[in-house]
Formats: C-alpha cells, structure tokens, sequence
C-alpha cells in the first residue's frame, strides 16, 4: 500500500465519506481521470478531479463545491454510469445532484431522521436510503434518467432557475473557475446568464480574452439547443389530434386516425360524425382501443417519469 496524495483540510470539521466515480471522466488533460466525491461536517460535498500523470504519479484538484445541505452530509453514492450522485444529510434530507454540472436535481425529505447511507443498484434503476428514523426507502428511476438522459434534459430545463451559486458550480465544472468570482460579484443566475450577450461579457463583465468568451457563448447556445429540445420532446404520434394532448385512453376511429377516447365520442357527437383530421363524413361512429399505441406511450410516459414515490419502504 502507498499513499498517493494527500489532501489536507478537505473539510472543515472533518470527512464523512468519499466515492469514487465508476466510469473515467473526460478532463481535456490526456490521461485518464476520475471524478470523486466527498462529503463532510461543513455540511459540504467536493467533487475532486484525480489524474494519472505517469505510472507512479497523481495530480488531485477540487472541481467544485456543492453547498445545499443544511447540515452534515453523511454518505453519498454515484450511479453506475457516473452521471448522478446522490447524497444523504443529517439535514434528514436526500439529493439529487448532476454530477457533470454539479447542480441540485431533486430534494427527498420521507426520512425523519438522519440520512445515514444510500446506495445505487448495479443493473436496475432504483435507489435505497437508509436512516437513523429505522427505515430504509427503495426509490425507482424512470429508464432513460438511470442513464442520465433525462437527468439532463431536466436540468436544462431548470436552467433559468438557477441560483448565482449554482451558476458557479457549472462554470467550475465546464473548466471556467477563474469566472465564478466576477460572475458572482455582477449577481449572475441562472436568467441572467441566459441573456448574457458578446457585449455584455465585454462590457458589463469586463471579460477580456476573446477565447473565455466564445467558450462561455458556445455551453450557453448547447444549453439552448438542449431546452429547446427537451421542451419539444413528446413524439406528435402521442398526442390528441384534437386536445393535442398526450393520450391516456387512444382509440381508432372510422378514419383510421387515432384520438383520445373522450375528445373524439365528445367531437362525434357534436360535429355530426365528420373526421376530425380530414371533415369528411364518417363512415360509422364505432371507435376501437389502440393497443398497440397505449402501450408504446405507456413505455414512454414510463420513461420519462424521472422520478417516483419509493416503490417499497422496508421497517
């Protein structure tokens, strides 16, 4: 055994736990890299790049700091691709984080004690939380936000609601560090970072080098790119040519257009059985269960629900 590295005064107060990611990191650095957390009594989590410089050699450096517990932060887990941590607190609370931005996706607070323990399962999309109240709590992950994709889009999605310390920590995880302070100190959240322009980094934000500048530019437009998607992401085959709303009951119609069941029995009755896609008559009013497209919206709606109550609570 050989020690490495040694980091001193990680936290204040002492650490509680560390993690280690399960899949390398891309660190623009050329050697392999790995992503770790800590958790300390400073009521603190550090993501920690770790580098392999040659064979015998490590180089270790903070990433970014994520401060929304309240109180000590007692255990922590990555998910089996790396894309998300989840951290338990005597704060009684759990977290979600984006551990590529470092940002809070979703607060749990069923436990009404310390939250001592967490873990991911290997090969299912489920979460356990254990806590000092006796109860341990399995939690279930939508499949497309076990890898991560819908943890992503949700984030985008909650962007603009930011706060200024939040925007810190994606500017430290996108390599941008030397920014948070003068982005603080101009009180930039995350709506103010979505309006930010050439000129106002020129201007307002006195940022001088024309590269910091086009790399802000460049995540701000990914970022954009992404919202826009994620906003527009419910395939149009799934929504109710009437009520344009996704559907729950779909039916086929004489038409052979498939509609929710009550928007079209309601449009038969009022608009003298004419098809709502093409107004000409229909030929009967029978409408039949698609089943087939029940149970792909069901898959979907399945996988998009990024989170759920726990499945099964162990006493």
């Amino acid at each position: 055994m050989k020690c490495l590295f040694n980091v001193k005064e990680a936290h204040d107060l002492g650490v509680t736990c560390c993690e280690f990611s399960p899949q390398p990191i891309n660190d623009n650095s050329g050697s392999p890299s790995f992503l770790m957390a800590s958790c300390g009594q400073d009521n603190k989590i550090k993501f920690w790049v770790m580098s392999q410089l040659h064979p015998s050699g490590y180089k270790i450096r903070i990433r970014c700091s994520l401060n929304h517990h309240t109180a000590p932060v007692l255990s922590c887990c990555f998910s089996p691709d790396g894309q998300i941590l989840v951290s338990g607190s005597v704060d009684k609370s759990i977290i979600i984080w984006n551990s590529m931005s470092g940002a809070p996706l979703y607060t749990l607070k069923q436990h009404t004690r310390y939250v001592t323990a967490c873990a991911f399962a290997p090969d299912l999309p489920l979460i356990a939380t254990g806590s000092m109240d006796k109860t341990v709590n399995i939690w279930r992950i939508g499949v497309k936000s076990y890898s991560g994709e819908d943890f992503s889009a949700q984030i985008n999605r909650s962007f603009q609601h930011w706060s200024e310390d939040e925007v810190g920590s994606w500017l430290s995880a996108e390599g941008l560090e030397d920014l948070v302070d003068v982005f603080k100190t101009n009180n930039i959240d995350g709506q103010e970072l979505l309006s930010l322009t050439k000129e106002s980094l020129i201007n307002d934000l006195k940022i001088e080098s024309l590269g910091l500048r086009n790399k802000i530019l460049r995540k701000l437009d990914e970022v954009k790119v992404q919202m826009e998607s994620a906003s527009t992401g419910v395939p149009d085959e799934f929504l109710c040519p009437i009520s344009r709303e996704v559907m729950t009951d779909p039916v086929i119609a004489a038409d052979g257009y498939s509609y929710q069941r009550d928007a079209v029995e309601s449009w038969i009755n009022t608009k003298k059985r004419t098809s709502p896609m093409t107004n000409m008559p229909l030929q009967s009013s029978l409408i039949t269960p698609n089943r087939t497209l029940k149970m792909a919206i069901d898959r979907w709606i399945d996988a998009h629900k990024v989170l759920q109550l726990p499945a099964k609570q162990l006493n």
